[in-house]
Formats: C-alpha cells, sequence, structure tokens
C-alpha cells in the first residue's frame, strides 16, 4: 500500500465534485445557475464596507505576524459580548477558540472529544458528519429524518441510540435543509441528553452536543434556540460551532470561532495551533472591530438577509406553483441559512432520449443538461437514493436569476416521461 487506509478509503466531498463539473461546463461557454456551493458571490452579495475597509487598514497597520493559537485577545473579548448582547450566552475569553472559518473547529472536536470506535450520533442529512466520522474512526450512528419533521431529529429518533454515545451533532438553522429547531423539540432532546449524563460512571465520558448555530443571525421570523440557554446545567457538555462567514457573506475572510467548557476549548486550541488553521491575524483585527458597532452590523443583516429571504422565497413559491400545477415537486418554507430543500420525484422517469433517470444524483445532472439548473440530491450530505430531495443555495444567484430558472426547470420535467 502506497498510502494510508484514510487516504485510500476519505471519499471527498460531494459538493464540490458538482461544482468543479459545473466550472468546467462554465469554462466550455455554458450559463449554468449554480444552486450547488453554500457560499456566496461577492458581484452580489459583497462584505460589509466597514469590516472590508477594516481588513485593509489592518495590512496597512503591518498586523501580518502569527497570531495567538486561540485567536487574538481583543476577538475573544469581542466574541464573549457578541454571544451575550445577540444569544444572551455567557462565556469567558478562555473558552472562545478563533480559528479559520467553522470546519476547524468541528474537526477540532472531534479529534479532541471522539476515540475510534466511541458513537457519534448524527441527523441524515446533514453537512459532513459521515466524512468527520470516517476520518476519525468514530462507530456513526446517522439518524434518518423526515420532510414531516423538517429534517430534523425528534428525541424519539434519538432517544434508542444515546446509551453509550460520546458526540451527538445538532444543527440549527441546518445545513442543508434551512430548517430550524422549533424550542421545545429541542428542549425534548436536551432533557434526553441530561438524563443519559445522569447515568454515567465516574471516569466515563459524557454525552456532549456539538451545536453548529454558524447561520443563527441569518433567520426569517423565527427566533434561533440553543441548549444551553434552554438548559444551563448542560454547559460543560455542550461545544458550539459560529463565526461571521455565513451572516456577513464573508467565506473567504476565514474567521469563525468555537466556544464551550475551557478544558475542551483548550485541547481544540492545541488541535488546531498544530493544523496551523488560525484565521489571518490581519482579518481578526478587523473583525473584533466590526462586530463592536451594532448598528452596522444591524443594517447590513436587514438588507442583506432580506435579499436572501427574497430569493429563497421566490424559489419556494415557484416550485408550489409547480406543484399546484400537478408535477411531482415540492418545498419546505424557508426558516433560516441560505438554502431551500426542494424534491424533485421523477426518479424512473425517462428523458426523450430514453435514458432513464435511476437516481436523484442522475434526475440533477438531467437538470444540469436541460435547464441549466444545478442542485445537490441529498445523497451528498448523507442519504440514500431513494431520497428525491435536494439542496438549492441561494447565494451565488440574483433574484432575477431565480426568477428566470423556474420557467427551465418546468420545460425540463415536462419532456420527462
Amino acid at each position: 500500500m502506497s498510502v494510508s487506509v484514510l487516504a485510500q478509503t476519505l471519499k471527498g466531498s460531494e459538493i464540490i465534485k458538482i461544482g468543479n463539473e459545473i466550472n468546467e461546463l462554465k469554462r466550455q461557454g455554458q450559463q449554468i445557475a449554480n444552486l450547488t456551493i453554500g457560499d456566496f458571490d461577492p458581484n452580489i452579495y459583497p462584505i460589509p464596507e466597514e469590516l472590508r475597509d477594516g481588513i485593509i487598514e489592518a495590512y496597512k497597520d503591518n498586523q501580518t505576524n502569527y497570531p495567538p493559537a486561540d485567536g487574538i485577545l481583543d476577538l475573544r473579548k469581542q466574541v464573549a459580548a457578541f454571544l451575550a448582547k445577540h444569544h444572551n450566552i455567557q462565556v469567558t475569553p478562555n473558552e472562545v477558540l478563533i480559528s479559520s472559518g467553522s470546519r476547524p473547529i468541528i474537526y477540532s472536536i472531534f479529534l479532541a472529544l471522539v476515540d475510534p470506535g466511541d458513537k457519534v450520533i448524527y441527523p441524515s442529512p446533514s453537512w459532513n458528519n459521515n466524512h468527520y466520522c470516517h476520518i476519525t474512526g468514530a462507530n456513526e450512528v446517522p439518524i434518518i429524518t423526515t420532510a414531516e419533521n423538517n429534517f430534523l431529529p425528534k428525541a424519539a429518533d434519538l432517544a434508542p441510540h444515546l446509551k453509550g454515545a460520546t458526540l451527538l451533532c445538532l444543527c440549527s438553522p441546518q445545513n442543508p435543509t434551512g430548517t430550524m429547531f422549533e424550542k421545545a423539540d429541542l428542549e425534548e432532546i436536551c432533557d434526553l441528553v441530561i438524563a443519559e449524563n445522569a447515568t454515567r460512571a465516574e471516569g466515563e465520558k459524557p454525552l456532549y452536543i456539538m451545536y453548529d448555530q454558524i447561520y443563527a443571525m441569518l433567520t426569517f421570523g423565527k427566533k434561533h434556540f440553543d441548549p444551553v440557554t434552554l438548559r444551563p446545567e448542560l454547559k460543560d457538555y455542550v461545544v458550539y460551532i459560529d463565526g461571521l462567514s455565513k451572516c456577513i457573506a464573508a467565506t473567504g475572510v476565514r474567521v469563525g470561532w468555537g466556544f464551550g467548557p475551557e478544558n475542551i476549548i483548550s485541547k481544540m486550541k492545541a488541535i488546531v495551533g498544530h493544523m496551523g488553521a488560525w484565521a489571518p491575524k490581519a482579518e481578526q483585527v478587523a473583525a473584533a472591530k466590526y462586530i463592536q458597532d451594532d448598528a452596522q452590523l444591524h443594517n447590513y443583516l436587514q438588507k442583506f438577509s432580506g435579499r436572501i429571504q427574497d430569493s429563497l422565497n421566490t424559489l419556494y413559491k415557484g416550485f408550489q406553483d409547480l406543484k399546484t400545477e400537478g408535477f411531482a415537486v415540492d418545498a419546505i418554507q424557508p426558516m433560516g441559512a441560505i438554502y431551500l430543500t426542494i424534491k424533485i420525484d421523477y426518479v424512473g422517469k425517462a428523458t426523450p432520449e430514453g435514458d432513464v433517470l435511476h437516481t436523484p444524483a442522475d434526475i440533477n445532472f438531467y437538470l444540469i443538461k436541460v435547464a441549466k439548473v444545478a442542485l445537490v440530491p441529498f445523497s451528498a450530505f448523507g442519504t440514500g437514493d431513494d431520497v428525491a430531495w435536494f439542496r438549492a443555495s441561494v447565494g451565488t444567484s440574483t433574484l432575477e436569476d431565480i426568477q428566470n430558472m423556474i420557467p427551465r426547470i418546468k420545460e425540463a420535467l415536462s419532456l420527462l416521461k
């Protein structure tokens, strides 16, 4: 064997694979409406001017050396203040870890808490939990969720699997679905975790929650809830994922943070330090300054979230209209994030050329070819090929793009027999 077993068996991102194929079609001159990647076109959604100018100023001020492994102190202080102000979550700067986006935080949580063979529970579909389980050698337990429950797990779904588990991975607003936990549902899950931890013997590893709330500031008329605010007794057992990247279109700025129990954050700090996965110092300096100003943040979020909501609602209405016309489609009303959950139930249908669409991936590539629209099938998020649901991400499309793609989708689906 020339490489490790991990290297041989690790799968790349299915989303990036689809994106690469779309980029190749674009290089050939085709115009594809790309609803795949969870990113933003900066020409459509630029970052806040104040943040941009702050980054430039920090570079001019020669803020270009290594930052501390856990992030500059001023940013950690401002993150703690931000969490208290906007989410009523109380943490100290020593309970905050800054990194280059949220991926290193997620990976470091797995490495800090999960030993090979440990049970990790996560809903299906969900973003990349299956890959992190594979990397760490975890015993993964995907919990199948349904459209009836907005593709979020219920306490009853999780209860049979909690015994002996080390990590429960939750996300709200959820990637890939854009759906959010209701207060009562999250409370029931929290109570299950509290009850399970009460059964653990001294010295036995507890059950932890990894709670991804990276889209918490991007919601549409629904209130965001988190475990520790609902159940303060869980404070020692919840590690959060958060950051700037998604809620102000700053994905490339690479400033994310995690927070939680100091003893766990300190171990994650060492892991992130060895990876060298800290956010650039100039960006940290600028971010610390930017999140202090409530007025500029509010003004940006109001305009930004309004535009995202308009795009999501337009796509949602388009699919509901198609459903009313008799097409085998559906969609879940947008709640948060930049995603719409869409059903396109045409598995088994044939194209005009006679090619049968055997899987949701086949449907997707048919739509790319004929409708010039690219989605991501839920199979890229850990479901089976029997789930004819897709994620649509609106961050790289204009409202006009979305309005124009609905007739093309209708025409493409009309051709299937």
